[in-house]
């Protein structure tokens, strides 16, 4: 085994196939959807006559969610390689070091968006005694904003595989 490894085992050879990559992009938009259709259930259902309070989805309830879809999109236009530029494949000065901040800002978007709805759920929903369906609209945000960040996750690394049949053509 070589010694500049950092784990011991592997990864598996079927991870870097094109079928891979397209199942994750796949996954990712199923996640992303899912995570939307939660967030779209809770605000039909705040206007629902069945919903037992006078609590309604407002705009502070989309405000994580908004900052979770724009974290998401920061990310995904980042390139791996990027990340690592800092030689003379790019053109200009100090491309991995924008590409680092570029991606925090993304990373502390999502993150942003997912600890806002978990605030919103505790001030707005759990500290006062509603009823169970009245408190599944801040579950539901909480749960849409994970799972936006899920599928982020994964269309990141599905993205950036690295596959036999690419080229990377360099001068």
């Amino acid at each position: 085994m070589s010694s500049d490894r950092l784990f011991r085992f592997s990864k598996p050879q079927w991870l870097n196939s094109a079928n891979t990559r397209t199942f994750g992009v796949y996954a990712a938009g199923a996640l992303f959807s899912l995570g939307f259709f939660f967030f779209i259930d809770a605000s039909v259902w705040s206007k629902s006559p069945y919903n037992g309070s006078d609590v309604h989805i407002t705009f502070v309830d989309w405000i994580p969610f908004i900052c979770s879809a724009l974290g998401m999109l920061v990310i995904n236009s980042i390139e791996k390689s990027r990340l690592s530029a800092d030689s003379f494949s790019y053109s200009g000065n100090g491309v991995a070091w924008k590409a680092r901040t570029v991606l925090f800002l993304g990373f502390a978007l999502m993150a942003g968006g997912l600890a806002g709805s978990v605030t919103v759920m505790v001030l707005k929903f759990l500290f006062k005694e509603f009823p169970i369906t009245t408190v599944y609209m801040g579950v539901a945000n909480v749960v849409a904003n994970a799972l936006v960040m899920l599928s982020s996750v994964v269309l990141w690394v599905s993205q950036n595989m690295e596959d036999d049949y690419t080229y990377n053509l360099q001068l």
